[in-house]
């Protein structure tokens, strides 16, 4: 056969990994945070452009402190302000528009995956004074740019807190649960559209601009609570299943200091997944999109009449991705991203929506972008220019000239820029270095009369963090890099990586394990560090086991066209390729074609049980971690932008998913979910098991009682990996 097919891309490292080490990694290491990665936390710059503010905080004690440092000598400038006397402890803060003030958050606790109740209070840096916003727990505060005033949700209605008096006046009366939200998003918004703060103050304060959710309509969703009492009780929530209603979402402007709200017409769009004012303080940005999500449009809404006019229109065949890319330059001209031209890339707009230019192009796609700094007329974006399983930082002019690679190692980096665009901290990862932060100095030449270049801090930065400690800990155990490649599959060159045992020997027979997700625009095989996943995957190759990871068609970073081929029939083009790359694989000398495994978790649970099923020649056992088995159950934001409704595509629902093919099962079947999943949730678990049942075919289950779909808290990631690891022992 020929074994030409694996390309090697990158073996090389700060790190390597010797087959002489012998302690292997145990499970209790990996879940006990033994190794553990040191991050800077919570860094952002202050307006000079010549300081920055990290958030310091232990958690045990209860300390925390918000501390300036000088980006120049990277030394702490001062102490904002600190947990203790009447400072309560806080996890969390952000500076009003002017930095006179700050929002500090305390008593934090989650509602769902982005959404958090707290006790907030405002700090006055110049007075050291603390005010508290509200005595109840409370959504989103956000300071007014003076820091006078604080908007924020109690129980679905918004409110205007006054600094000075310490008075707070309700803004809308109509919330309540299950029916109205005011300021803050519903489920599947939050969720999908990944927001939760549903309003906005214009620049000079004097306006709010909220959305309001009516979620009458939408089908009620309960799943048991057991806890600890003698009776469970229902946990409910609105949550539109795919083809069911959706909130019915408006646009609403007030004027804050009449007190008056208008509704904007913005003609019935169906989904609002977006608002920003722009720098005038009369005109507010918004996005609106259809419900199949392939027609989008930037509105511009005149905050003096609420008169709304088109800035511009977007179509695509499959759908439209939604970002937090949109900027405004001082004029209102904007920069926008679009894959019109087959890849995601930059695009700048005059202020009346005409295109100007293109900004980027090429075969590759812009993944972030960092800003734009006016007085270089720079931009600055992160890219997989140097390959779709890296990360480089750019600089570029606005026109797409005097394109720039700011970035000097192969992996992952990324870039946190002060306010002035003189400074970037690059955090750089990859497969055999944890992470590493590094000051650096923006190449601007003669920026200003008083700035002169480092030429070290240009090229190659100034180390602030690193974790070298974690390294020299990795150094007396049993660990294998991560060998990056290539294998065609179906036509395409898709991404791969794979771990051997460390005493690997090519004349022997291994048994393999593939893990994936596979959703659409995602990435598992990437240049970056290790997280949790890949320290029990190599746990598993020092057990003996080859580990796989192949990103098939569906997945991110390689083009619109690799990425939408799924649309309409997600989850097929996705398994064909698992099973080709599964089959393709055991044909190589030292990999045992009978005994090979999938496991995945989520879209990856979808995707190992229908491969375990309509690969049942090639795989002897699966394992799915809270698996989607029907997208009818899934929400109608995600399922309906790859697959449209129910409706209009039964047989693209219906067809990939593997309770209506039970009969199928051949191999070994571990199905595992958390019963308090309010993402996807048990019952596609347990129509599974019935189908499986009625089939009459042997499998194994575990439910998490009360866990939502991360499955975790106290020791439970460590009792789903140890049921996990033995169930792989037992059975491949």
């Amino acid at each position: 056969m020929n074994k030409q097919f694996f390309l090697i891309l990158s073996l090389l490292g700060c790190l390597t990994f010797s087959t002489a080490q012998k302690k292997k990694i145990s499970l209790e290491e990996i879940w006990g945070g033994e190794f553990r990665t040191e991050y800077m936390d919570v860094l952002r710059s202050m307006k000079n452009g010549k300081q920055y503010t990290i958030l310091n905080f232990m958690r045990s004690p209860q300390t925390s402190s918000l501390d300036k440092y000088d980006y120049g000598t990277l030394k702490k400038v001062e102490t904002i302000v600190a947990s203790g006397g009447t400072v309560p402890f806080f996890t969390s803060y952000t500076f009003s528009e002017d930095e006179s003030k700050i929002m500090l958050a305390t008593e934090v606790e989650p509602i769902f995956r982005r959404s958090r109740l707290g006790i907030y209070y405002v700090y006055d840096i110049a007075s050291k004074s603390m005010t508290k916003v509200s005595d109840t727990k409370i959504q989103e505060p956000m300071l007014s740019p003076d820091g006078s005033k604080v908007a924020y949700v109690d129980n679905n209605n918004l409110y205007i807190f006054n600094v000075a008096s310490k008075t707070a006046e309700q803004i809308t009366t109509d919330g309540s649960k299950g029916t109205i939200i005011n300021g803050v998003t519903d489920w599947v918004y939050e969720e999908e559209f990944a927001f939760v703060r549903a309003f906005e103050w214009n620049n000079d304060g004097s306006k709010i601009a909220f959305l309001r959710f009516d979620e009458t309509e939408v089908p009620l969703f309960s799943m048991d609570v057991y806890g600890q009492g003698l009776y469970p009780f229902p946990y409910e929530f609105k949550y539109p299943k795919a083809g069911e209603n959706n909130s019915i979402v408006t646009l609403h402007m007030l004027d804050v200091e009449s007190g008056s709200i208008s509704k904007v017409d913005l003609g019935n769009p169906y989904y609002i997944p977006r608002i920003k004012w722009m720098n005038s303080p009369d005109h507010l940005s918004v996005q609106t999109i259809n419900r199949h999500q392939n027609h989008i449009k930037l509105l511009d809404v005149n905050a003096k009449d609420n008169s709304v006019s088109i800035l511009l229109e977007e179509k695509d065949k499959a759908y439209v991705d939604i970002d937090d890319d949109l900027t405004f330059l001082p004029d209102d001209s904007f920069i926008w991203t679009s894959e019109g031209d087959g890849f995601n890339h930059l695009y700048l707009y005059n202020k009346k929506g005409k295109l100007k230019n293109q900004i980027t192009e090429g075969p590759w796609e812009v993944t972030q972008y960092y800003g734009y700094d006016e007085a270089n007329d720079k931009i600055y974006y992160q890219s997989v220019e140097n390959g779709s399983i890296n990360r480089d930082v750019y600089s570029i002019a606005s026109s797409g000239k005097d394109k720039k690679r700011l970035s000097n190692k192969e992996g992952t980096n990324s870039a946190a820029f002060s306010a002035d665009y003189t400074y970037y901290i690059n955090t750089f990862s990859s497969a055999t270095t944890p992470y590493e932060f590094t000051l650096h100095q923006v190449d601007q030449g003669k920026r200003m009369k008083d700035f002169k270049e480092d030429n070290e801090l240009i090229s190659k930065g100034r180390l602030i963090k690193d974790n070298a400690a974690l390294l020299k800990k990795l150094e007396g155990y049993d660990l294998v890099p991560k060998e990056f490649s290539t294998i065609n599959i179906n036509g395409n060159d898709l991404n791969m990586w794979m771990m051997k045992p460390a005493d690997f020997d090519p004349a022997k027979k291994y048994p393999m394990i593939m893990f994936q997700y596979s959703g659409p625009g995602s990435q598992q095989v990437a240049n970056s560090w290790l997280g949790s996943n890949d320290y029990w995957h190599e746990m598993l190759a020092s057990e003996g086991y080859i580990v796989v990871c192949v990103d098939g068609r569906g997945t991110g970073y390689k083009g619109r066209d690799f990425k939408k081929v799924t649309y309409l029939n997600l989850v097929k083009y996705e398994t064909e390729d698992q099973i080709a790359a599964a089959k393709k694989l055991s044909e190589l000398p030292y990999v045992d074609e009978n005994r090979t495994g999938i496991w995945g978790w989520s879209f990856g649970g979808h995707m190992s049980t229908n491969c375990l099923l309509k690969g049942n020649d090639v795989f002897e056992m699966g394992i799915a971690v809270a698996p989607v088995t029907n997208w009818r159950f899934y929400d109608t934001i995600y399922t309906e932008r790859f697959l449209r409704t129910p409706e209009e595509n039964p047989e693209g629902y219906d067809n990939e998913s593997p309770f209506n093919y039970p009969e199928l099962l051949k191999g070994k079947y571990l199905l595992v979910h958390g019963s308090g999943d309010d993402n996807v949730h048990v019952q596609n678990s347990m129509r599974m098991i019935e189908a499986l049942v009625q089939a009459n075919k042997p499998f194994d289950w575990a439910i998490y009682p009360d866990k939502n779909h991360g499955i975790y808290g106290g020791n439970t990631r460590l009792h789903l990996f140890t049921k996990m690891t033995n169930f792989i022992k037992e059975n491949l």
